[in-house]
């Protein structure tokens, strides 16, 4: 049994089943992301999620069989799979979703189709993680909207201890080296104030990025350049490319290959505000381990 499945175990231990719940169900109210209330009368049997961080919190709620459509990222866990794809952030298709009769649709605060979904007298809970605090709170509310707050709050505790056992296998001669987190080739950086740079932070690695730029900022690349970071960390396909870039031959991090290349799939995990933060954290553990000492 891989971590995550561990992580959604102790959350169904700590609820009853859902024929239990379902039968004390009174209505719950909940306030999403913009401020909006939205009140069920019942747990909801039929869910659309159009953010992948959503949809991955709904399964490891174990509620993946309440789901009946996604956005086209969603990937995880792999019976999402099966589910009908209903677009993305602008493009979500109104209409094959409305014919799916769902009883909540959770989406990004930014999906363009909020207000459409609204106005069709869909209920919509509006909910974009940004930091660990973010997901917490995004966990939590999810949870109660599906009738299941005690699972939130076992789900938040697991998540938190599995970033906590990351942390303590970091090698030592790592802590306070500086680190430089690409999460697209432009370039765009996580910054100190992102849940990416909340991680590394955990990790006692220092971000060149700081706070004051934002979550994920766009830098010029003489920023990095200037920055020398003892560590680099992107995709797989980026960090290859790297080197070609223009000055960049010259980051020693490069040329001592103190880098961190993840592969599509364990780099999805990482740019997930949701469930999965702990593998994440894991994941930047793990090629920290791997690391030979730099001359």
């Amino acid at each position: 049994m891989d971590a995550l499945r561990r992580i959604v175990t102790l959350a169904a231990l700590a609820v009853g089943g859902l024929a239990s719940a379902m039968a004390v169900a009174a209505p719950v109210t909940v306030v999403d992301d913009r401020g909006q209330r939205v009140t069920l009368q019942q747990p909801p049997l039929r869910v659309v999620s159009l953010s992948p961080s959503l949809s991955e919190t709904v399964c490891a709620l174990q509620a993946c069989s309440r789901l009946v459509g996604i956005d086209r990222y969603s990937n995880w866990p792999d019976e999402l799979r099966r589910l009908p794809k209903l677009g993305g952030l602008d493009d979500t298709q109104i209409e094959r979703l409305a014919a799916l009769k769902p009883d909540l649709v959770l989406a990004a605060v930014s999906t363009r189709a909020v207000e459409r979904l609204q106005a069709l007298g869909l209920p919509v809970l509006a909910l974009e993680p940004r930091n660990w605090a973010d997901t917490r709170r995004v966990i939590a509310t999810v949870a109660q909207a599906l009738g299941e707050p005690a699972a939130g709050d076992a789900l938040v505790q697991a998540v938190q201890a599995r970033i906590a056992e990351a942390a303590a296998h970091v090698p030592p001669r790592l802590r306070g080296r500086s680190v430089y987190f690409e999460v697209a080739a432009t370039p765009f950086a996580a910054g100190t104030s992102s849940f990416v740079g909340e991680l590394l932070a955990g990790l006692g690695l220092v971000n060149i990025v700081p706070a004051g730029l934002g979550p994920f900022p766009q830098l010029n690349p003489e920023f990095v350049l200037r920055a020398q970071p003892a560590l680099i960390m992107a995709s797989a396909e980026e960090l290859a490319q790297m080197p070609r870039r223009p000055g960049w031959d010259a980051l020693r991090a490069l040329r001592q290959r103190q880098t961190c290349g993840f592969a599509p799939a364990e780099f999805d995990t990482l740019m997930r505000a949701g469930p999965r933060l702990g593998d994440a954290a894991w994941a930047l553990a793990s090629c920290l381990n791997k690391l030979e000492d730099a001359p």
